[in-house]
């Protein structure tokens, strides 16, 4: 745009056309550079007025009073140079770095370089030439043209030449600006040239306008109008500069003074010099303040953009912004990376397309849009980002952004990526609901889908069926091949488990080698049971576990809700019950819940709950039967038995709680009072009397069993040969080098070793050739019956007999009751008997009766074994000769009884019993007293599987008749 003076025009306008285009260029430097240091709001309006003035004058254009930066790769090539070395030596530092790290190291260095060299002018002083100097040029033409209107005649030769190398000069230090700009260190050479550009076109201006003044046609009054205004805009283009601006206005001045040449002009010269010097060191105190002040906030500001960007390029988080319209302003790099596309590609898009915000999208979409719409704060809120081919979470802050007159600007608020986060919860999750090993639903998730069933709103379904499935022999399995091998069968089992049950149900795994499976609804119980036994079939199927071949089983136990239970614990607990049922029944099968085993289980935790109160208030007591020498009848011993008075179901037989007590850990503690009670009572009988006493399998294997032996002989300092242990052939299905170090142990302490109830279980020789038995218990099971034609007990009792001689071992008959048996064991060779022949079990001061009364004891018991006998109480109608008679049978066996209401009837009177209208037999007396008789039947009755004859109906066959019953 040209400057024109129009004819039309008052001769001054020209002049103030031209002060005006040039004063809104160095204004709005001026303002530009008053910026950083005042209050933003005041710099703002001085713009506003400055690009105000410029607009009324048409000369926008000429506004850009701030200096141009430097060439972008010269700068970051400077700033590279100028980094720390260890910036520059990102590549040297991490030789085994990855490509794709050395890339973003490159690029780091190359944002850090291009931040130096944006920041690098604030950090040094400033250059001496503005880089628009060069309008110097134009003002001093303008002073010339100006004064030569106000004069209207033409400088003279001295005024013409000093303004065109003033001119010349002000030209030639735009030049030497950029030079100065260039160079990274200016010599003093170009420091000097510098200053020559900007003095001598002040001096040139000084002698233009005093020269015309004193000698020529121009009025002083605009010749002071010239140097102030020329001044004015020397001082605009130096802002910043306080040196250059006072020796600027000085070497302008003195031309002038020089001139005139009168004392009063040089004084007020000096005196305008020494003002200008006081006032210029005060402005250099302030700027060098100001300048502090700068620098500091420049270096927080840089440390906040540093801290935000590293942020933002470590991919921690991101930041975004949105205008008014909730279109996108800002958004970070590494969040539009994400989504794959750039940022700019993203801005002024709709900052709600980053994310889904389908129909099925979750709370967290459908509350952001709430959030934007009502310009309401929102804080870490999780959204799903639309990233295509893959689920990626976010979480967003952000608030709404106001101006100083309350005005919506838009959103500011930053995010982080919640994926690894979410997919750590699904998998936390997951494993709170499900088995890790197998897949399966685990324990939590089967209770909760049980709980769900059985609270159902609706009645009707809350029907199911829960089956509760173990494995059989799986242990066995872990033992031989590892628990790698057990986990493989676990997942094995789980599959066909599934493939079983298919859609009719849920399988899940507890825990180890327990399987639930709930049916929801009502199911039959021929259903159930199919369904079962498909199940045990599926799992007792060969299985293939690292190339070997592994065979299991499984037991079931059912139950079914709400027949069996209405909670969750009822069912879970019934169903648990019957699954012991089934494994009591032989395993490889299924049971279905009934009361019954709720009552025996309710029985059972009563009788260990009564077994605890025992054992803490010493309750049991032990009894002793005699064992007796088989020669001479003489007292060798006793054995200690265990009786326990319960307090409200009486004398118990250790049949009955000490499987109990095994099952709930209490044998330890039993077994241990037992033994040293019996030590003590041992130390109260001679010393050629001993004492057994019955280990438990637990108790065998139990590590501390010898040291309770021997503190036990210590307190009652008795010879470790008087104790005797009776061993059951259970212990050697253990650990055979645990065994056999408890055996060295027991021997080393002295007791003697009994090998009881020897030929019932898993007899072996191997036994009694690798533990040291003193002694081999003949089982009662073979004295019974020895005595009866055709029995074979009697050659297994004569081959123990010898086998144990040939050992050097005693040999006790147990279970002796009557005389023949007796006589039979004393013939076959047996060192020891032990029954009821002699004696029951009795307490502690019956035995020691036994010892005073002794030592030999008498046998008393019947003459012969005897059938098994059932009591009933029967009416009968017995025939003699043609008469009849009313009697009653008291007890009766397969081959005779014992009849009641008949009085002295001879030995050998034959009678015709009808025992019921189709069983007439054929008997005859053999002993008679008083109103009772003993009668033997000539044919044997049919006995059934127990020894019990078969008399009638299954109700007539009962155990014991009442008397009300046989009376109906």
């Amino acid at each position: 745009m040209r400057l024109r003076l129009r004819a039309s025009d008052p001769w001054p306008w020209p002049l103030l056309r031209r002060l005006c285009v040039l004063f809104p260029v160095h204004a709005q430097q001026a303002a530009t550079w008053q910026a950083g240091r005042s209050n933003p709001q005041v710099s703002a309006i001085s713009m506003r007025l400055v690009n105000c003035f410029s607009k009324a004058f048409g000369h926008r254009a000429w506004m850009g009073g701030i200096q141009p930066r430097k060439q972008a790769g010269k700068g970051i090539a400077a700033a590279q140079q100028r980094a720390p070395a260890k910036l520059r030596a990102v590549r040297t530092t991490e030789p085994h770095a990855s490509d794709a790290d050395r890339r973003s190291g490159e690029r780091r260095v190359e944002d850090t370089a291009t931040r130096l060299a944006s920041r690098s002018p604030a950090r040094h002083k400033p250059h001496i030439l503005p880089l628009d100097w060069g309008w110097m040029a134009a003002v001093i033409a303008a002073c010339v043209m100006v004064s030569a209107l106000a004069s209207s005649g033409l400088p003279s030769v001295p005024v013409a030449i000093a303004a065109t190398v003033g001119a010349i000069m002000a030209l030639a230090g735009g030049r030497l600006a950029r030079l100065e700009r260039e160079l990274e260190q200016p010599s003093r050479g170009v420091e000097v040239l510098a200053w020559i550009a900007i003095l001598a076109p002040m001096a040139t201006i000084g002698f233009v306008v005093g020269d015309w003044s004193l000698h020529g046609a121009l009025d002083w009054r605009w010749a002071c109008a010239g140097l102030v205004t020329t001044t004015a805009l020397a001082a605009s283009l130096l802002s910043g500069r306080i040196i250059q601006q006072l020796s600027s206005q000085a070497v302008c001045w003195l031309p002038v003074v020089a001139l005139d040449g009168q004392f009063a002009s040089f004084a007020a010269l000096a005196v305008g010099a020494i003002c200008s010097v006081l006032v210029g060191q005060h402005q250099l105190k302030l700027a060098y303040r100001r300048s502090k002040r700068d620098q500091e906030r420049e270096r927080i500001r840089n440390r906040a953009e540093d801290i935000l960007r590293d942020y933002e390029e470590t991919g921690q988080g991101w930041f975004w912004e949105t205008d008014r319209r909730g279109l996108l302003s800002y958004i970070s790099p590494s969040a539009a990376s994400t989504l794959g596309r750039s940022s700019d590609a993203l801005v002024q898009r709709p900052f709600i397309d980053l994310f889904d915000l389908r129909a099925d999208a979750s709370d967290g979409e459908r509350t952001l849009t709430f959030h934007l719409s009502s310009r309401s704060s929102f804080k870490e809120l999780g959204v799903k980002a639309r990233v295509i081919g893959e689920d990626r979470w976010w979480s967003i802050s952000g608030r709404p952004a106001y101006d100083s007159f309350g005005n919506f600007l838009g959103f500011r608020g930053s995010g982080t990526d919640l994926t690894e986060k979410k997919r750590s919860e699904e998998s936390v999750h997951r494993l709170a609901q499900f088995d890790s090993l197998t897949g399966l639903a685990n324990r939590f998730q089967m209770h909760q889908s049980l709980e769900k069933i059985l609270h159902s709103p609706v009645e009707a379904q809350r029907e199911c069926s829960v089956f509760l499935l173990d494995l059989d022999r799986f242990k066995q399995v872990n033992d031989t091949l590892g628990h790698p091998a057990g986990d493989a069968l676990l997942k094995q089992v789980a599959q066909r488990l599934e493939r079983t049950v298919g859609k009719e149900g849920r399988v899940g795994r507890l825990g180890g080698d327990e399987f639930k499976i709930i049916l929801p609804g009502r199911v039959s119980r021929e259903r159930l049971s199919q369904l079962a036994q498909e199940i045990i079939a599926s799992l007792s199927q060969p299985y293939s576990i690292e190339g070997q071949r592994v065979q299991i089983g499984a037991s079931i136990g059912i139950a079914i809700a709400p027949e069996n239970g209405g909670t969750t614990e009822a069912i879970i607990r019934n169903s648990d019950l019957a699954l012991y049922a089934a494994k009591d029944g032989g395993r490889g099968r299924f049971h279905f819940y009934s009361d019954n085993l709720h009552s025996a289980a309710e029985e059972r935790a009563s009788l260990e709950e009564a077994l605890r109160d025992a054992i803490a208030n010493g309750s049991f007591e032990l009894h002793y039967q005699p064992v007796v020498n088989a020669a001479d009848s003489n007292i060798a011993g006793f054995e200690a038995l265990l009786r326990w008075n319960h307090p409200a179901k009486g004398w118990l037989s250790p049949d009955k709680f000490i499987p109990v007590a095994e099952e709930a850990g209490l044998i330890l503690a039993i077994g241990s009072w037992v033994i040293r009670t019996a030590c003590a009572d041992l130390a109260r009988w001679p010393e050629d009397v001993r004492c057994a006493v019955n280990v438990s399998p637990l108790q065998f294997s139990d590590p501390q069993l010898p040291s309770i032996i021997t503190n036990a002989l210590a307190a009652a300092q008795i010879n470790p040969s008087r104790l005797e242990l009776e061993i059951t052939e259970s212990v050697f299905l253990g650990d055979d080098a645990g065994t056999d170090a408890m055996f060295t142990a027991l021997k080393r302490i002295g007791v003697r070793l009994a090998l009881d109830d020897f030929g019932t279980g898993y007899s072996s020789l191997g036994y009694l050739k690798r533990a040291p038995f003193d002694k081999i218990k003949i089982d009662q099971s073979f004295v019974r019956g020895a005595t009866q034609a055709g029995s074979r007990n009697g050659a297994i009792i004569t081959s123990i007999t010898s086998l144990a001689k040939s050992l050097g071992m005693d040999t006790t008959a147990e279970g002796v009751e009557t005389l023949d048996e007796l006589e039979l064991v004393r013939n076959l060779g047996c060192s020891h008997v032990q029954g009821y022949i002699y004696s029951k079990a009795v307490p502690f001061d019956a035995a020691l009766g036994y010892i005073i009364d002794g030592p030999a004891m008498r046998a008393s018991g019947f003459r012969s074994a005897r059938p098994p006998r059932q009591s009933v109480l029967r009416k009968i109608v017995l025939e003699h000769d043609g008469q009849f008679y009313n009697g009653t049978i008291r007890n009766i066996s397969g081959g005779g009884a014992m009849i009641e209401g008949l009085w002295n009837v001879p030995p050998g009177t034959r009678f015709n019993i009808a025992i019921h209208a189709n069983l007439i037999v054929r008997a005859a007396s053999i002993w008679s007293k008083e109103h009772r008789m003993g009668v033997k039947f000539d044919t044997p009755l049919e006995v059934d599987n127990v020894g019990m004859p078969r008399i009638g109906s299954e109700e007539d066959r009962a155990p014991v008749r009442r008397m009300d019953q046989d009376a109906a």
